[in-house]
Formats: C-alpha cells, structure tokens, sequence
C-alpha cells in the first residue's frame, strides 16, 4: 500500500504535467477529485473561484499575492476563453497598457464582450473582472499577445478615451513611438469618420516629436473632407523625442520614466557636500560601516545573520564544523557572497571616488559584483555554475508586487540602456535614485536584485561624494511600498523622498541604523 508522501507525489506529477503544457488556471475538471483533494490539502492548489484553481507554494504564507499576481494574466486568458470562447477582448485602455509592456496587474480588468453581463466577477486579492455588454471591434483590429485578446496599437490609440493620454503618460508615449506611419491609424480614421480622434492624435503625435505623422493624419483628413482641428491631449510637452522606433518598448518606457522622474528628484535630494572627499579616508569610513551594511541588506531579504557571523566571514574565521550558526547553509553562504561581492564594490567605488565615470565603472563591473554574490553558493552546490552566466532567461516575480518585472528577452536591451543613462546623467541625485529604481525595475537576475541594487546605490552616491548610506530593515515596509508606487503608479516622489532623508541624514551626522547585540 503506497504511503501518503507516495500518494502526494503521484498527485504532483499529474499537476507537473498540466504545468508542462502550459496550463496555469486549472479546472476541477482537469484533474481526479482524489488528485485535486489531496493538492488542495496539501498546498499545493489554490481555489480561486468555485471550480477555478492555480498552483500554489506551500510555503508562502497566508495573505501573501505573489502567487496571485504572477498567475493573474495566464488565469484570465483561460478563464475567458473559456466563459465566451473568442467573443472577447481586453479595453483599449487595458490593451495599450500592454502594447507598453506594463503588466501590472489591475484592481479591475475591463473586458468588452457581446455576451458580458455588466458585473464583476471577484478574483483573489481585492482584483477583479468586469465583463461590459459591448460590441467587438472589426477583426483586423484585434490581436492575441499571450493568450490575451486585445485591440491592435493603432485600434487602441484611436478609440481610448483623451483622460488616458493625460493619466498614463508614459503608456501612452510609448505606444505611439511604435506606430511607424500614418497609414496605420489613417484607415481607422477615415472608415469611421473620427475628425475630433484625428485632431487628438495629431496633437499627441506632435507633442511625442512626431511632425510628420503628425501632419499626414491632418493633410489626409482635411483632404477627405473632415473638419479636423488638432488638439494636444497631453498636459505637458514629451520630456524627450519618442520616434526612434525602438526594438523594445522597454527601452522607449524606461527613457520616458527617466527623463519624466529626474526633475521630481532634484527637486528633495539633497545637496552634495562642500569638499570632494579624500579617497582613502572615504574608502576606510566604508569599511567601517561594512557590518552594519552586510546585516540590514541581508536582513531585507529575509535572511538570519548577526553581527557575530558577519564578522567571522570576513576575517576567515567562519567554520560550520565547529560552529552551529556557520552549519547554517543558506545564511552563511550569503553572508560570505555577501562580504565578497561588498569587497569588489569597495573597489568599483574607489575607481569613481578617482575620477572614472559611475555609470561606465558600474557598467563594466556589476557583473563581477553578482558572481562574486553566489559564488560561494555554486561552490557550496547549492547553485549550479551556469547561474553565474548573467542575467536571467527566465519570468521572475517580485514577493507581493504588481508589477511583474520585463520579460527576460528585453533585458538585452533594457540593461545597455541603464547604464548609457547614468552615464550621461549629469545629476548625482538622480544616478541614485533612478540607478537603484531602474535596476529592481528590470530585475535582471533571477536571485540578488535588491542587493546589487543597493550596490548600485552607493557607488553613484560615492560619485558625489555622499556618505555610503544603509538602508535600515526597520524601514523595509517603507522601502518596498516606495518602490512599488514608482513600479505600478509611475510616481517616483516617495522613493526619492525616501532616499534623500536617510542621505540627509548621514551628511548630518546623524545616528545611523544599528546592529543588534548578538
């Protein structure tokens, strides 16, 4: 007679086969209802309306949405097709958020379907569905983007409302760069006779730096018959030109941030010290404040260290034979990444302090600063070696967020990026800030994102001569809410707000986070 760890396993196979193919929301119809008990029982099934499932960790614990938010979107593709088969689709508004590649996840998801019932369907998490009794729009101006039905860019642009362009920015900015003429909004126009949505998309094309699409939808609809008056639904000029048809729209929505979030920035960060500092007492006050750095970055993500531990890393004298705190693994072996990777970011910030350019040092050396991170973990086995390789090629999700990081195929692209803008930044405030934000935006790594982003951090403030500054986990909720309210609602004031006080503060002479005695 199999054992239940026997019996469990046998489940679990079934439900690794459904993930193979693909399948996210499960039905009960899907699996045995022995096989489904016994997930459910086991954590392993979570229930997110009747008859509904997704996979779940055992582990997370109760109130937790990370499993939520990174199965939100593959969960409403099925669930849909399923409930109206292909007579659906995403809002306009909904479809340019992801032709932006912001996939955030909504409080409510608008879907437009003949069959709707004009009422929400609760989903986990305080989300929701909302299935408006609408028409479609024409076949040729839809599209499927993962399993998703949505309208096509130009169907998008043409049919939200103007209250988008002046709320989403950025989204808004970013979809139009990738209209690569007016042919590709003129058919829509001219078939339904839309002077007053012409007028807005040549004052939106216009402020994005686009004459040319600009004045070809004015030409061509005047030139039909319509009476077009251009009018500009943006409440301020575009911070850059966006018509460089860029690869990714990664690339277009994060120049935009930048260049949109900077000034918020210089406006609370504070100012840089009189003097330039002298490199090698600079470099000694680093390390002085190692211990301190090493246990409430580690402590942020979750990890059990002291001072006591921390120290004997990094004098040699770590032994997890004799000693029970060393034995453990995770902990240990972090904290030793840790010293390691602190120690070649000392020496990034020693060749900034002596004139070379942050953003080229931190270009050329991040990568050294990650592998020195889990180096000890490889070495342990823990890891395999080619998780040393760089960045991921794989989804990650950040605990709790709704912003679910780029796809890994854009990081190609999105990373070069970050480091041509804070090399030609010419704000040290806004290296620090948008330096750390842009990176955990990207999330390039699959693990260490939040580490290396404080790295990051504190070798733009050497750049200007700051004080390295420690991010207490006493703040964490603080930290990560800040974060988030750049990362999903564009508004970089908390986090710059956030920052500046505890570099205010180090400047001031203030005391700093603490150590816990041991």
């Amino acid at each position: 007679m199999a054992s239940p760890s026997e019996k469990l396993a046998d489940s679990l196979e079934v439900l690794e086969e459904l993930q193979e193919m693909g399948i996210v929301a499960i039905r009960s119809t899907d699996l045995s209802r022995t096989h489904l008990e016994r997930l459910k029982k086991n954590g392993f099934l979570t229930e997110v309306m009747k008859g509904w499932f997704i996979p779940a960790d055992p582990e997370e614990q109760e109130g937790e949405t990370t499993g939520w938010y990174a199965s939100f979107w593959d969960f409403c593709a099925a669930y849909l097709g399923e409930r109206f088969g292909s007579q659906w689709c995403l809002s306009p508004e909904q479809s340019l958020f992801l032709h932006a590649e912001n996939r955030s996840v909504p409080q409510q998801l608008l879907i437009r379907t003949p069959k709707g019932g004009n009422k929400p369907t609760n989903l986990p998490h305080n989300t929701s569905l909302m299935d408006t009794r609408l028409a479609l729009p024409k076949a040729e101006q839809l599209q499927v983007k993962d399993k998703l039905r949505i309208y096509t860019p130009p169907a998008a642009l043409v049919f939200v409302g103007a209250a988008f362009f002046r709320r989403n920015s950025t989204d808004a900015r970013t979809v139009l760069a990738m209209i690569q003429d007016a042919s590709d909004v003129l058919p829509i126009l001219l078939e339904g006779g839309h002077s007053k949505i012409a007028g807005r998309l040549a004052g939106a094309f216009r402020n994005n730096g686009d004459n040319g699409i600009a004045q070809n939808i004015v030409d061509t609809m005047k030139l039909a018959g319509y009476d077009i008056r251009e009018s500009d639904p943006f409440e301020n000029q575009a911070p850059l030109a966006v018509v460089g048809r860029e690869h990714s729209p990664n690339v277009t929505r994060i120049k935009l941030m930048w260049h949109t979030m900077r000034e918020e920035i210089i406006d609370v960060f504070p100012a840089k010290p009189d003097t330039k500092p002298d490199v090698d007492a600079y470099m000694d006050r680093v390390q002085e404040i190692y211990v301190t750095d090493a246990y409430h970055s580690l402590s942020i993500e979750g990890y059990r260290v002291s001072a006591a531990l921390i120290e004997r890393v990094r004098t040699g004298e770590w032994n997890p034979d004799d000693n029970e705190e060393d034995r453990n693994q995770r902990n240990a072996l972090a904290a030793r990444g840790y010293h390691a990777a602190f120690e070649a970011v000392t020496q990034s910030v020693k060749k900034i302090l002596e004139g070379g350019n942050p953003g080229e040092v931190a270009n050329n050396d991040h990568a050294t600063w990650y592998r020195e991170l889990f180096a000890p973990s490889v070495t342990a086995g823990l890891l395999n070696v080619t998780d040393l390789a760089g960045y991921r090629n794989i989804p990650v999700y950040i605990r709790n967020s709704m912003h679910p990081p780029p796809s890994y195929e854009s990081i190609r692209d999105t990373m070069p990026l970050l480091f041509d803008l804070l090399r030609e930044e010419t704000d040290t405030g806004v290296q620090v800030v948008l330096g750390h934000f842009v990176f955990v935006y990207i999330h390039p790594y699959v693990d260490g994102n939040g580490r290396i982003g404080r790295f990051l951090m504190n070798a733009m403030l050497s750049a200007g001569g700051y004080p390295w500054t420690v991010i207490p986990v006493e703040k964490r909720d603080t930290y990560m809410q800040s974060l988030e309210a750049a990362s999903v609602g564009q508004n970089i004031k908390p986090f710059a707000e956030f920052l500046s006080a505890l570099v205010k503060d180090n400047i001031e002479g203030k005391p700093g986070p603490q150590v816990p005695e041991d």
